[in-house]
Protein backbone atom coordinates (compact mmCIF):
# COMPACT_ATOMS: atom_id res chain seq x y z
CA UNK A 1 0.00 0.00 0.00
CA UNK A 2 1.53 3.26 -0.97
CA UNK A 3 -1.67 5.32 -0.30
CA UNK A 4 0.15 7.66 2.05
CA UNK A 5 2.66 8.55 0.09
CA UNK A 6 3.28 10.93 -2.22
CA UNK A 7 4.64 9.30 -4.58
CA UNK A 8 4.05 11.31 -7.74
CA UNK A 9 6.33 14.04 -6.34
CA UNK A 10 9.17 11.44 -4.91
CA UNK A 11 12.04 11.55 -6.60
CA UNK A 12 13.11 8.18 -6.08
CA UNK A 13 9.91 6.41 -7.81
CA UNK A 14 8.44 5.78 -11.36
CA UNK A 15 7.30 8.89 -11.65
CA UNK A 16 11.15 10.12 -11.81
CA UNK A 17 11.90 7.60 -14.24
CA UNK A 18 9.17 7.99 -16.39
CA UNK A 19 9.78 11.86 -16.61
CA UNK A 20 13.67 10.93 -17.38
CA UNK A 21 12.72 8.45 -20.00
CA UNK A 22 10.17 11.51 -21.50
CA UNK A 23 12.72 13.08 -22.22
CA UNK A 24 14.69 10.65 -24.33
CA UNK A 25 11.77 10.12 -26.50
CA UNK A 26 9.40 12.86 -26.80
CA UNK A 27 11.11 13.62 -30.10
CA UNK A 28 10.66 10.27 -31.76
CA UNK A 29 8.68 10.41 -34.81
CA UNK A 30 6.09 7.17 -35.16
CA UNK A 31 7.28 7.20 -38.46
CA UNK A 32 10.63 5.91 -36.65
CA UNK A 33 9.00 3.68 -34.32
CA UNK A 34 7.41 2.10 -37.03
CA UNK A 35 9.71 1.36 -39.43
CA UNK A 36 12.26 0.04 -36.74
CA UNK A 37 10.01 -2.56 -35.31
CA UNK A 38 7.57 -4.54 -38.53
CA UNK A 39 5.66 -6.08 -35.41
CA UNK A 40 4.58 -2.97 -33.40
CA UNK A 41 1.39 -2.88 -34.13
CA UNK A 42 0.82 -6.73 -33.52
CA UNK A 43 2.54 -6.21 -30.39
CA UNK A 44 0.93 -2.82 -29.41
CA UNK A 45 -2.75 -4.16 -29.29
CA UNK A 46 -5.06 -6.26 -27.44
CA UNK A 47 -7.99 -8.39 -28.74
CA UNK A 48 -10.23 -9.23 -26.28
CA UNK A 49 -14.33 -9.28 -25.05
CA UNK A 50 -14.99 -8.49 -28.63
CA UNK A 51 -12.86 -5.63 -28.55
CA UNK A 52 -9.84 -4.47 -30.86
CA UNK A 53 -7.74 -2.18 -29.06
CA UNK A 54 -4.68 -1.01 -31.46
CA UNK A 55 -2.42 1.35 -29.55
CA UNK A 56 0.38 1.12 -31.92
CA UNK A 57 0.39 4.62 -33.15
CA UNK A 58 0.55 5.76 -30.03
CA UNK A 59 3.94 7.90 -29.10
CA UNK A 60 5.36 4.67 -26.31
CA UNK A 61 7.88 2.46 -27.02
CA UNK A 62 7.81 -1.16 -24.81
CA UNK A 63 9.93 0.81 -21.96
CA UNK A 64 7.40 3.54 -22.13
CA UNK A 65 4.97 1.05 -21.30
CA UNK A 66 6.70 -1.18 -18.73
CA UNK A 67 7.87 2.17 -16.74
CA UNK A 68 3.64 3.07 -16.94
CA UNK A 69 2.68 -0.48 -15.72
CA UNK A 70 5.11 -0.23 -13.02
CA UNK A 71 3.54 3.07 -12.21
CA UNK A 72 0.25 1.16 -11.73
CA UNK A 73 1.71 -1.37 -9.51
CA UNK A 74 3.44 1.28 -7.74
CA UNK A 75 -0.20 3.01 -7.02
CA UNK A 76 -1.73 -0.29 -6.11
CA UNK A 77 -4.05 -0.16 -8.45
CA UNK A 78 -5.16 -4.15 -8.41
CA UNK A 79 -5.79 -3.35 -4.96
CA UNK A 80 -8.06 -0.24 -5.16
CA UNK A 81 -9.49 -2.18 -8.17
CA UNK A 82 -10.63 -4.90 -6.28
CA UNK A 83 -12.05 -2.78 -3.06
CA UNK A 84 -14.49 -1.04 -5.59
CA UNK A 85 -15.74 -4.32 -6.50
CA UNK A 86 -15.85 -5.71 -3.07
CA UNK A 87 -18.17 -2.45 -2.05
CA UNK A 88 -15.48 -1.38 0.37
CA UNK A 89 -16.78 3.11 0.74
CA UNK A 90 -14.01 4.42 -1.91
CA UNK A 91 -15.77 7.56 -2.57
CA UNK A 92 -14.49 8.66 0.27
CA UNK A 93 -15.22 12.27 0.93
CA UNK A 94 -19.02 11.17 0.77
CA UNK A 95 -18.48 7.66 2.80
CA UNK A 96 -19.70 5.60 0.10
CA UNK A 97 -19.51 2.83 -1.88
CA UNK A 98 -19.17 3.07 -5.62
CA UNK A 99 -21.32 -0.44 -6.67
CA UNK A 100 -22.10 0.75 -10.54
CA UNK A 101 -20.57 -2.90 -11.50
CA UNK A 102 -23.71 -4.21 -9.51
CA UNK A 103 -26.35 -2.32 -11.32
CA UNK A 104 -24.75 -4.76 -14.40
CA UNK A 105 -23.98 -8.09 -12.49
CA UNK A 106 -26.00 -11.32 -12.99
CA UNK A 107 -28.41 -12.19 -10.12
CA UNK A 108 -26.30 -15.10 -9.29
CA UNK A 109 -23.02 -13.12 -8.45
CA UNK A 110 -23.96 -11.54 -5.04
CA UNK A 111 -21.92 -8.44 -3.84
CA UNK A 112 -22.36 -7.42 -0.47
CA UNK A 113 -22.86 -4.35 1.30
CA UNK A 114 -23.46 -3.75 4.70
CA UNK A 115 -24.91 -7.19 5.01
CA UNK A 116 -27.24 -6.99 2.50
CA UNK A 117 -26.57 -8.17 -0.88
CA UNK A 118 -26.78 -5.80 -3.42
CA UNK A 119 -27.42 -7.30 -6.43
CA UNK A 120 -30.56 -8.99 -5.33
CA UNK A 121 -32.10 -5.57 -4.77
CA UNK A 122 -30.78 -4.51 -8.31
CA UNK A 123 -32.56 -7.38 -9.98
CA UNK A 124 -35.51 -6.71 -8.38
CA UNK A 125 -35.87 -3.45 -9.70
CA UNK A 126 -35.18 -4.75 -13.14
CA UNK A 127 -37.76 -7.08 -13.29
CA UNK A 128 -40.34 -3.91 -12.11
CA UNK A 129 -39.06 -2.22 -14.54
CA UNK A 130 -39.03 -4.84 -17.19
CA UNK A 131 -42.35 -4.93 -16.63
CA UNK A 132 -43.26 -1.68 -16.99
CA UNK A 133 -41.53 -0.84 -19.89
CA UNK A 134 -43.26 -3.55 -21.39
CA UNK A 135 -46.64 -2.10 -20.47
CA UNK A 136 -46.27 1.11 -21.89
CA UNK A 137 -44.24 -0.56 -25.16
CA UNK A 138 -46.86 -2.66 -26.03
CA UNK A 139 -49.67 -0.09 -25.59
CA UNK A 140 -50.83 -1.76 -22.52
CA UNK A 141 -50.10 1.27 -20.01
CA UNK A 142 -53.18 3.69 -20.64
CA UNK A 143 -53.72 7.19 -20.03
CA UNK A 144 -55.77 8.94 -17.99
CA UNK A 145 -58.64 9.56 -20.67
CA UNK A 146 -57.48 5.73 -21.96
CA UNK A 147 -55.70 6.56 -24.89
CA UNK A 148 -51.90 4.78 -25.24
CA UNK A 149 -49.08 6.35 -24.43
CA UNK A 150 -47.05 7.42 -27.42
CA UNK A 151 -44.59 10.07 -26.22
CA UNK A 152 -42.20 9.16 -23.33
CA UNK A 153 -40.38 12.00 -22.14
CA UNK A 154 -37.27 11.81 -19.38
CA UNK A 155 -36.67 14.88 -17.27
CA UNK A 156 -32.92 14.91 -16.06
CA UNK A 157 -30.12 16.74 -15.66
CA UNK A 158 -26.30 15.44 -15.53
CA UNK A 159 -26.50 11.93 -15.57
CA UNK A 160 -29.94 11.75 -15.35
CA UNK A 161 -29.90 13.04 -18.75
CA UNK A 162 -26.89 12.55 -20.59
CA UNK A 163 -26.56 8.63 -19.96
CA UNK A 164 -30.44 7.87 -21.12
CA UNK A 165 -30.32 10.32 -24.30
CA UNK A 166 -26.65 9.18 -25.38
CA UNK A 167 -27.78 5.60 -24.99
CA UNK A 168 -31.19 6.43 -26.59
CA UNK A 169 -29.47 8.12 -29.46
CA UNK A 170 -27.06 4.86 -29.55
CA UNK A 171 -29.40 2.49 -29.84
CA UNK A 172 -32.35 3.99 -31.70
CA UNK A 173 -31.82 1.65 -34.52
CA UNK A 174 -33.50 -0.81 -32.33
CA UNK A 175 -36.05 1.28 -30.31
CA UNK A 176 -39.57 0.98 -30.65
CA UNK A 177 -40.84 3.35 -33.86
CA UNK A 178 -44.71 3.97 -32.57
CA UNK A 179 -43.45 6.44 -29.32
CA UNK A 180 -41.64 9.32 -29.70
CA UNK A 181 -38.85 9.54 -26.89
CA UNK A 182 -37.49 12.99 -26.21
CA UNK A 183 -34.95 14.43 -22.95
CA UNK A 184 -35.70 17.57 -20.92
CA UNK A 185 -32.76 18.71 -19.00
CA UNK A 186 -32.40 22.60 -20.00
CA UNK A 187 -33.74 24.68 -17.38
CA UNK A 188 -33.91 27.40 -20.21
CA UNK A 189 -37.98 27.33 -20.90
CA UNK A 190 -37.13 27.08 -24.42
CA UNK A 191 -36.07 23.23 -24.00
CA UNK A 192 -40.05 22.07 -22.34
CA UNK A 193 -41.58 24.57 -24.79
CA UNK A 194 -39.83 23.32 -28.08
CA UNK A 195 -40.25 19.21 -27.03
CA UNK A 196 -43.94 19.67 -25.74
CA UNK A 197 -45.24 21.53 -28.85
CA UNK A 198 -47.82 19.71 -30.80
CA UNK A 199 -48.10 16.74 -28.44
CA UNK A 200 -51.18 15.71 -26.98
CA UNK A 201 -51.08 15.91 -22.73
CA UNK A 202 -53.70 12.48 -22.90
CA UNK A 203 -50.61 10.35 -24.82
CA UNK A 204 -47.65 11.39 -23.03
CA UNK A 205 -46.06 10.04 -20.17
CA UNK A 206 -43.02 12.32 -17.93
CA UNK A 207 -40.13 9.85 -16.33
CA UNK A 208 -39.05 12.72 -13.33
CA UNK A 209 -35.49 11.31 -12.86
CA UNK A 210 -33.72 12.68 -10.11
CA UNK A 211 -31.48 11.12 -6.97
CA UNK A 212 -32.62 14.13 -4.49
CA UNK A 213 -35.60 14.99 -6.09
CA UNK A 214 -34.22 18.77 -5.31
CA UNK A 215 -32.34 19.46 -7.92
CA UNK A 216 -33.44 23.06 -8.81
CA UNK A 217 -33.44 22.64 -12.72
CA UNK A 218 -35.09 18.63 -12.90
CA UNK A 219 -37.89 20.05 -9.99
CA UNK A 220 -38.40 23.20 -12.06
CA UNK A 221 -39.20 21.28 -15.65
CA UNK A 222 -41.30 18.54 -13.44
CA UNK A 223 -43.66 20.77 -11.68
CA UNK A 224 -44.10 22.74 -15.40
CA UNK A 225 -44.87 19.37 -16.85
CA UNK A 226 -47.50 19.13 -14.19
CA UNK A 227 -48.80 22.32 -14.48
CA UNK A 228 -49.04 21.83 -18.81
CA UNK A 229 -50.55 18.63 -18.16
CA UNK A 230 -53.33 19.41 -15.61
CA UNK A 231 -53.98 22.68 -17.91
CA UNK A 232 -55.25 20.13 -20.61
CA UNK A 233 -56.63 17.20 -18.20
CA UNK A 234 -57.89 19.06 -15.54
CA UNK A 235 -57.96 16.30 -12.96
CA UNK A 236 -55.09 15.64 -9.87
CA UNK A 237 -55.69 11.87 -11.15
CA UNK A 238 -54.44 11.67 -13.87
CA UNK A 239 -50.47 12.52 -12.26
CA UNK A 240 -50.12 8.75 -11.87
CA UNK A 241 -50.89 7.90 -15.40
CA UNK A 242 -49.26 10.42 -16.54
CA UNK A 243 -46.17 10.51 -14.36
CA UNK A 244 -43.49 8.15 -12.95
CA UNK A 245 -40.38 9.30 -10.94
CA UNK A 246 -37.06 7.50 -10.55
CA UNK A 247 -35.34 8.77 -7.15
CA UNK A 248 -34.27 7.59 -4.06
CA UNK A 249 -36.23 10.22 -2.58
CA UNK A 250 -40.11 8.25 -1.68
CA UNK A 251 -41.05 11.45 0.53
CA UNK A 252 -40.54 14.28 -1.96
CA UNK A 253 -42.00 11.75 -5.18
CA UNK A 254 -45.26 11.36 -3.05
CA UNK A 255 -45.23 15.29 -2.29
CA UNK A 256 -45.29 15.58 -5.60
CA UNK A 257 -47.73 13.20 -6.69
CA UNK A 258 -46.41 10.26 -7.50
CA UNK A 259 -48.02 7.05 -6.25
CA UNK A 260 -45.75 4.56 -5.47
CA UNK A 261 -45.99 2.20 -7.36
CA UNK A 262 -44.92 4.48 -9.74
CA UNK A 263 -41.87 5.33 -8.02
CA UNK A 264 -38.53 2.91 -9.57
CA UNK A 265 -34.75 3.28 -7.01
CA UNK A 266 -31.39 3.36 -7.27
CA UNK A 267 -29.14 3.65 -4.43
CA UNK A 268 -26.99 6.08 -2.74
CA UNK A 269 -23.81 4.06 -3.93
CA UNK A 270 -24.89 5.20 -8.03
CA UNK A 271 -22.73 7.87 -8.43
CA UNK A 272 -25.21 10.11 -11.33
CA UNK A 273 -22.72 9.69 -14.29
CA UNK A 274 -22.15 5.73 -13.76
CA UNK A 275 -25.92 5.13 -13.38
CA UNK A 276 -27.38 4.78 -16.86
CA UNK A 277 -27.55 0.47 -15.94
CA UNK A 278 -29.93 1.74 -13.16
CA UNK A 279 -33.64 2.79 -13.18
CA UNK A 280 -32.42 6.31 -14.94
CA UNK A 281 -32.23 3.82 -17.90
CA UNK A 282 -36.08 2.99 -17.64
CA UNK A 283 -36.78 5.45 -20.88
CA UNK A 284 -33.67 3.54 -22.52
CA UNK A 285 -35.65 0.25 -21.42
CA UNK A 286 -38.65 1.13 -22.67
CA UNK A 287 -37.60 2.82 -26.09
CA UNK A 288 -35.40 -0.48 -26.69
CA UNK A 289 -37.77 -3.44 -24.61
CA UNK A 290 -35.87 -5.24 -21.17
CA UNK A 291 -34.21 -7.85 -23.68
CA UNK A 292 -31.62 -5.73 -25.39
CA UNK A 293 -31.41 -3.85 -22.12
CA UNK A 294 -30.26 -6.79 -20.71
CA UNK A 295 -27.89 -7.37 -23.26
CA UNK A 296 -26.52 -3.62 -22.87
CA UNK A 297 -26.04 -4.97 -19.16
CA UNK A 298 -24.21 -8.03 -20.33
CA UNK A 299 -21.86 -6.06 -22.22
CA UNK A 300 -20.75 -3.86 -19.68
CA UNK A 301 -20.38 -6.80 -17.22
CA UNK A 302 -18.27 -8.40 -20.24
CA UNK A 303 -15.88 -5.40 -19.81
CA UNK A 304 -16.40 -5.19 -15.92
CA UNK A 305 -14.85 -9.38 -15.52
CA UNK A 306 -12.18 -7.76 -18.39
CA UNK A 307 -10.76 -4.80 -15.80
CA UNK A 308 -11.34 -7.09 -12.54
CA UNK A 309 -9.39 -10.51 -13.77
CA UNK A 310 -7.24 -9.45 -16.90
CA UNK A 311 -3.56 -8.58 -15.76
CA UNK A 312 -2.60 -4.82 -16.47
CA UNK A 313 0.08 -5.19 -19.50
CA UNK A 314 -3.40 -6.58 -21.45
CA UNK A 315 -6.49 -4.23 -19.60
CA UNK A 316 -7.96 -2.53 -22.10
CA UNK A 317 -8.80 0.30 -19.33
CA UNK A 318 -5.91 0.03 -17.60
CA UNK A 319 -3.77 0.86 -20.61
CA UNK A 320 -6.41 3.28 -21.79
CA UNK A 321 -5.76 5.43 -18.47
CA UNK A 322 -1.81 5.05 -18.60
CA UNK A 323 -1.91 6.55 -22.09
CA UNK A 324 -4.02 9.50 -20.95
CA UNK A 325 -1.18 9.90 -18.09
CA UNK A 326 1.61 9.97 -20.56
CA UNK A 327 -0.26 12.67 -22.59
CA UNK A 328 -1.89 14.75 -19.60
CA UNK A 329 1.30 14.62 -17.52
CA UNK A 330 4.03 14.48 -19.44
CA UNK A 331 3.84 16.03 -23.26
CA UNK A 332 1.53 18.33 -21.44
CA UNK A 333 -1.71 17.52 -23.35
CA UNK A 334 -4.81 19.73 -22.52
CA UNK A 335 -7.26 17.36 -23.89
CA UNK A 336 -8.17 13.99 -26.07
CA UNK A 337 -10.44 13.81 -28.52
CA UNK A 338 -13.18 11.18 -28.61
CA UNK A 339 -14.12 10.44 -32.23
CA UNK A 340 -16.70 8.08 -33.44
CA UNK A 341 -17.36 6.91 -36.80
CA UNK A 342 -20.90 5.64 -36.39
CA UNK A 343 -23.77 8.25 -36.28
CA UNK A 344 -25.44 6.77 -33.84
CA UNK A 345 -22.42 7.52 -31.52
CA UNK A 346 -22.94 11.24 -32.19
CA UNK A 347 -23.86 12.38 -28.27
CA UNK A 348 -21.23 10.11 -26.83
CA UNK A 349 -18.06 12.83 -26.62
CA UNK A 350 -20.79 14.86 -24.51
CA UNK A 351 -21.53 11.54 -22.58
CA UNK A 352 -17.88 10.86 -21.97
CA UNK A 353 -17.01 14.53 -21.33
CA UNK A 354 -19.39 14.58 -18.07
CA UNK A 355 -17.60 10.71 -16.91
CA UNK A 356 -14.25 12.30 -16.95
CA UNK A 357 -14.39 15.46 -16.17
CA UNK A 358 -16.68 15.86 -13.14
CA UNK A 359 -14.79 12.36 -11.74
CA UNK A 360 -11.25 13.52 -12.34
CA UNK A 361 -11.92 17.71 -12.08
CA UNK A 362 -10.23 17.42 -9.33
CA UNK A 363 -7.43 19.55 -7.74
CA UNK A 364 -7.01 18.24 -4.25
CA UNK A 365 -5.94 14.86 -3.43
CA UNK A 366 -7.77 11.46 -1.74
CA UNK A 367 -6.03 13.58 1.92
CA UNK A 368 -7.12 16.93 0.86
CA UNK A 369 -3.86 17.98 0.01
CA UNK A 370 -3.44 20.09 -3.27
CA UNK A 371 -1.70 18.71 -5.97
CA UNK A 372 1.06 19.31 -7.73
CA UNK A 373 0.89 18.04 -11.43
CA UNK A 374 -1.98 18.32 -13.82
CA UNK A 375 -5.33 15.86 -13.11
CA UNK A 376 -8.40 15.33 -15.85
CA UNK A 377 -7.67 16.14 -19.60
CA UNK A 378 -10.55 18.09 -21.08
CA UNK A 379 -12.64 15.84 -22.89
CA UNK A 380 -14.62 16.55 -26.45
CA UNK A 381 -14.86 15.73 -29.99
CA UNK A 382 -17.62 15.02 -32.35
CA UNK A 383 -18.79 12.11 -34.62
CA UNK A 384 -17.54 11.03 -38.05
CA UNK A 385 -16.73 12.46 -41.18
CA UNK A 386 -18.13 16.07 -39.97
CA UNK A 387 -15.25 16.56 -37.61
CA UNK A 388 -13.06 16.07 -40.66
CA UNK A 389 -14.43 19.05 -42.30
CA UNK A 390 -14.80 21.32 -39.11
CA UNK A 391 -11.23 20.82 -36.52
CA UNK A 392 -9.30 17.99 -37.81
CA UNK A 393 -7.30 20.93 -39.39
CA UNK A 394 -6.07 21.84 -36.07
CA UNK A 395 -4.80 18.45 -34.92
CA UNK A 396 -2.92 18.17 -38.21
CA UNK A 397 -1.17 21.57 -38.54
CA UNK A 398 -2.20 23.18 -35.70
CA UNK A 399 0.45 23.72 -32.88
CA UNK A 400 -1.23 21.95 -29.95
CA UNK A 401 -0.92 18.30 -28.76
CA UNK A 402 -4.28 16.38 -29.24
CA UNK A 403 -4.25 12.52 -28.86
CA UNK A 404 -7.22 11.18 -30.46
CA UNK A 405 -9.71 8.24 -30.12
CA UNK A 406 -11.07 6.53 -32.87
CA UNK A 407 -13.80 3.98 -32.34
CA UNK A 408 -15.51 2.32 -35.06
CA UNK A 409 -17.35 -0.79 -36.33
CA UNK A 410 -16.40 -2.85 -39.00
CA UNK A 411 -20.20 -4.02 -39.38
CA UNK A 412 -22.96 -1.43 -40.25
CA UNK A 413 -26.82 -1.40 -39.09
CA UNK A 414 -27.62 0.25 -41.98
CA UNK A 415 -26.48 -1.02 -45.10
CA UNK A 416 -26.20 0.87 -48.29
CA UNK A 417 -24.00 0.44 -50.73
CA UNK A 418 -20.99 1.71 -50.34
CA UNK A 419 -21.50 4.28 -47.52
CA UNK A 420 -19.47 1.60 -45.14
CA UNK A 421 -16.58 1.36 -46.84
CA UNK A 422 -16.15 4.81 -47.49
CA UNK A 423 -16.91 5.63 -43.48
CA UNK A 424 -14.34 2.82 -42.35
CA UNK A 425 -11.59 4.08 -45.15
CA UNK A 426 -11.94 7.70 -43.38
CA UNK A 427 -11.10 6.87 -39.94
CA UNK A 428 -8.31 4.50 -40.91
CA UNK A 429 -6.99 6.87 -43.41
CA UNK A 430 -7.58 9.59 -40.80
CA UNK A 431 -5.16 7.61 -37.94
CA UNK A 432 -2.67 7.09 -40.31
CA UNK A 433 -2.46 10.71 -41.55
CA UNK A 434 -1.85 11.77 -37.95
CA UNK A 435 0.77 9.25 -37.47
CA UNK A 436 2.51 9.30 -40.67
CA UNK A 437 2.05 13.26 -42.00
CA UNK A 438 3.43 14.22 -45.46
CA UNK A 439 7.41 14.92 -45.52
CA UNK A 440 8.40 17.87 -47.74
CA UNK A 441 10.51 15.10 -49.70
CA UNK A 442 7.50 12.90 -50.41
CA UNK A 443 5.75 16.93 -51.83
CA UNK A 444 8.64 17.59 -53.50
CA UNK A 445 8.64 14.15 -55.57
CA UNK A 446 4.87 14.68 -56.05
CA UNK A 447 5.63 17.59 -58.40
CA UNK A 448 4.42 20.42 -55.93
CA UNK A 449 5.72 23.74 -56.44
CA UNK A 450 7.98 24.65 -53.93
CA UNK A 451 5.97 27.64 -52.08
CA UNK A 452 3.65 25.29 -51.47
CA UNK A 453 5.07 23.11 -49.55
CA UNK A 454 5.20 24.81 -46.34
CA UNK A 455 1.75 24.67 -46.33
CA UNK A 456 1.36 21.13 -47.45
CA UNK A 457 3.37 19.60 -45.24
CA UNK A 458 2.68 17.43 -42.66
CA UNK A 459 4.26 16.92 -39.52
CA UNK A 460 2.06 13.90 -38.41
CA UNK A 461 3.63 12.16 -35.27
CA UNK A 462 -0.22 12.97 -33.82
CA UNK A 463 -0.74 10.22 -31.75
CA UNK A 464 -4.29 8.04 -31.82
CA UNK A 465 -5.92 5.12 -30.35
CA UNK A 466 -8.52 2.75 -32.51
CA UNK A 467 -11.02 1.00 -30.80
CA UNK A 468 -12.71 -1.57 -33.26
CA UNK A 469 -15.32 -3.34 -32.80
CA UNK A 470 -17.64 -5.40 -34.93
CA UNK A 471 -21.05 -3.79 -34.89
CA UNK A 472 -23.57 -1.63 -32.83
CA UNK A 473 -25.56 -4.09 -30.86
CA UNK A 474 -26.72 -3.04 -27.15
CA UNK A 475 -23.65 -4.86 -25.47
CA UNK A 476 -20.94 -3.27 -27.75
CA UNK A 477 -22.54 -0.10 -26.41
CA UNK A 478 -22.03 -1.27 -23.08
CA UNK A 479 -18.51 -2.27 -23.24
CA UNK A 480 -17.79 0.86 -24.86
CA UNK A 481 -19.09 2.51 -21.58
CA UNK A 482 -17.29 0.43 -19.46
CA UNK A 483 -13.90 0.82 -20.53
CA UNK A 484 -14.05 4.57 -20.56
CA UNK A 485 -15.19 3.87 -16.59
CA UNK A 486 -12.66 2.18 -15.24
CA UNK A 487 -10.04 4.23 -17.46
CA UNK A 488 -11.25 7.19 -15.60
CA UNK A 489 -11.22 5.25 -12.36
CA UNK A 490 -8.17 3.61 -12.82
CA UNK A 491 -6.73 7.83 -14.01
CA UNK A 492 -7.84 8.57 -10.42
CA UNK A 493 -6.24 6.08 -8.75
CA UNK A 494 -2.76 6.78 -10.21
CA UNK A 495 -3.74 10.46 -9.74
CA UNK A 496 -4.55 10.10 -6.18
CA UNK A 497 -7.67 11.49 -6.71
CA UNK A 498 -11.59 10.93 -5.42
CA UNK A 499 -13.50 10.08 -8.80
CA UNK A 500 -16.92 9.47 -7.49
CA UNK A 501 -17.62 12.84 -5.46
CA UNK A 502 -18.23 16.24 -7.53
CA UNK A 503 -18.54 19.15 -4.77
CA UNK A 504 -17.29 21.50 -7.78
CA UNK A 505 -21.02 21.30 -8.98
CA UNK A 506 -22.37 22.54 -6.31
CA UNK A 507 -20.62 26.24 -5.69
CA UNK A 508 -22.96 27.56 -8.50
CA UNK A 509 -26.11 26.05 -7.81
CA UNK A 510 -25.81 27.24 -3.74
CA UNK A 511 -25.22 31.13 -5.25
CA UNK A 512 -28.04 30.52 -8.06
CA UNK A 513 -30.67 29.83 -5.73
CA UNK A 514 -29.58 32.86 -3.35
CA UNK A 515 -29.48 35.16 -7.04
CA UNK A 516 -33.10 33.78 -7.96
CA UNK A 517 -34.71 34.99 -5.10
CA UNK A 518 -32.77 38.12 -5.84
CA UNK A 519 -33.72 38.53 -9.39
CA UNK A 520 -37.83 38.72 -7.94
CA UNK A 521 -37.01 41.28 -5.56
CA UNK A 522 -35.97 44.60 -7.56
CA UNK A 523 -36.75 46.20 -3.94
CA UNK A 524 -33.87 44.58 -1.82
CA UNK A 525 -32.57 47.74 -0.23
CA UNK A 526 -28.79 45.97 -0.59
CA UNK A 527 -26.88 42.92 -2.49
CA UNK A 528 -24.34 41.57 -1.24
CA UNK A 529 -22.09 40.08 -4.45
CA UNK A 530 -19.42 41.71 -5.95
CA UNK A 531 -19.57 44.85 -8.20
CA UNK A 532 -19.79 43.16 -11.76
CA UNK A 533 -22.81 40.64 -10.71
CA UNK A 534 -24.22 43.21 -8.35
CA UNK A 535 -24.72 45.52 -11.75
CA UNK A 536 -25.95 42.18 -13.77
CA UNK A 537 -28.92 42.02 -11.26
CA UNK A 538 -29.66 45.42 -11.13
CA UNK A 539 -29.92 44.95 -15.05
CA UNK A 540 -32.63 42.77 -15.28
CA UNK A 541 -34.23 44.57 -12.44
CA UNK A 542 -34.53 47.62 -15.52
CA UNK A 543 -35.94 45.28 -18.01
CA UNK A 544 -39.19 44.09 -15.16
CA UNK A 545 -39.98 47.62 -13.60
Amino acid sequence: MVDKENYLNDSYTVWKLLEEHFQKIKKVHLRQLFTENPRRAEQLSVEDSGIYFDYSKNRVTSETMELLFKLAKQADLTHHIEAMFRGERVNTTEDRAALHIALRTPESSPIWLDGEDVVIKVHQELVKMARFARQVGQGQWLGFTGKPIRNVINIGIGGSDLGPEMAYEALRYYSIRNIRFAFISNVDATDFKETVEGLDPAETMFIISSKTFTTIETITNAYTARTWLLQHLRDEDAISRHFVAVSTNSAKVKEFGITPENMFVFWDWVGGRYSLCSAIGLSVMIAIGPENFYNLLAGFHEVDEHFLKTPLEKNIPVIMALLSIWYNNFFKAQSVAILPYEQYLKLFPAYLQQLTMESNGKDVDREGNRVSYQTGPICWGQVGTKGQHSFYQLIHQGTKLIPCDFIAFLEPLNKIVDHHELLLSNVFAQAEALAFGKTAEKLRAEGIQEKLIPFQTMEGNHPSTMILLNKLIPANLGKLIALYEHSVFTQGVIWRINPFDQWGVELGKVLASQIARELKNPDMPELGHDSSTNRLIQKYWKIIE
